[in-house]
């Protein structure tokens, strides 16, 4: 189900977004309706067409060409490679961008590469903040994604209201590599998270509990989340075919345990639940939504 977005007044910028993904798609389609003159760039040229075919703009072979007289280049791929494949070399946004321009990463990589990135675009006179977002497909398609940010201030303060128009929060958390690392604080809570509530449910099922009912009582006390109000139902209902994909958490969480590597935290729950959710692809489950760990309990049971 989709929302009415209203966009808050913000001077036209010129626009480039670069990859066009589940993501990618709707973000760059909220910055052309609030007025914004975007040039898009993706990898597949017929979804970069179907775009422009739904919100006009206009279409880059390279991200070099698209970021040529862009003052803010959003970038939303797949990961630390796909990001550095757009951002440098001689066919890359860096290339073509003017001094002083923003590079506005949204993409969920590691705090290396941001930090590294970070300091190439410091070398050619740009700017570059790392902001991975949180809400999943449908906080991008109605524009309520939650922007966590790591960079310089002055140069966050002049992107920040122009990614509004995909956002309902865009926070500066820190210097260089902190978005990063606060996205993975929040994928970290997430699958313990999803983790307690799947066991939650299917004891409750064992033991003959009307489930529905009792997550609408207990959805009321300490016990709710997120997760329990968007997810718990569809659980119980074994629905997994939406949502943010087990393959895309895996990634993550691959992120998440190499930097406890580096920085010593340790990560018990979200390790062991990194297994789960290798078993959720043993079982086919690769794009299941991340909810589908209750599958894995059931089978198990089975």
């Amino acid at each position: 189900m989709t929302t009415q977005k209203t966009y808050e007044p913000v001077a036209p910028h010129r626009i480039a977004f670069l990859g066009l993904g589940v993501m990618g798609f709707p973000m760059a389609g909220h910055l052309a309706r609030a007025g914004h003159h975007v040039a898009v760039y993706n990898r597949t040229l017929k979804k970069a067409e179907r775009w422009a075919d739904e919100y006009g703009g206009r279409i880059a072979a390279t991200p070099r060409e698209a970021a040529q007289g862009a003052q803010i280049v959003f970038a939303c791929v797949g990961n630390d490679d796909d990001l550095r494949s757009v951002a440098l070399g001689e066919h890359g946004a860096f290339a073509g961008m003017e001094r002083n321009a923003v590079f506005f990463d949204n993409t969920t990589a590691s705090a290396s590469v941001a930090r590294h990135l970070h300091h190439e675009a410091v070398t050619r006179g740009l700017h570059f903040i790392d902001a991975p977002v949180s809400g999943g497909q449908a906080g991008a398609v109605n524009g309520q994604l939650t922007v966590m940010c790591g960079g310089e201030a002055e140069p966050f303060a002049r992107a920040q209201p122009v990614a509004m128009a995909f956002a309902r929060a865009v926070t500066l958390i820190g210097p260089s590599g902190s978005g990063q690392l606060a996205k993975m604080v929040n994928q970290i809570a997430i699958v313990g998270l999803l983790q307690g509530l799947a066991e939650g449910i299917g004891f409750g099922q064992a033991a003959g509990l009307d489930m529905k009912l009792v997550l609408q009582v207990i959805g009321k006390g300490a016990a709710q989340s997120w997760q329990m109000d968007n997810r718990g139902s569809t659980m119980i209902d074994d629905k997994f075919d939406f949502g943010f994909a087990v393959d895309w958490m895996r990634k993550d969480l691959g992120l998440c345990l190499d930097e406890a590597r580096r920085n010593g935290a340790a990560l018990p729950v979200a390790a062991l639940v990194d297994q789960f959710y290798a078993d959720i692809q043993a079982m086919g489950g690769h794009r299941w939504d991340t909810s589908s760990l209750i599958r894995r309990l059931r089978h198990r049971k089975g």
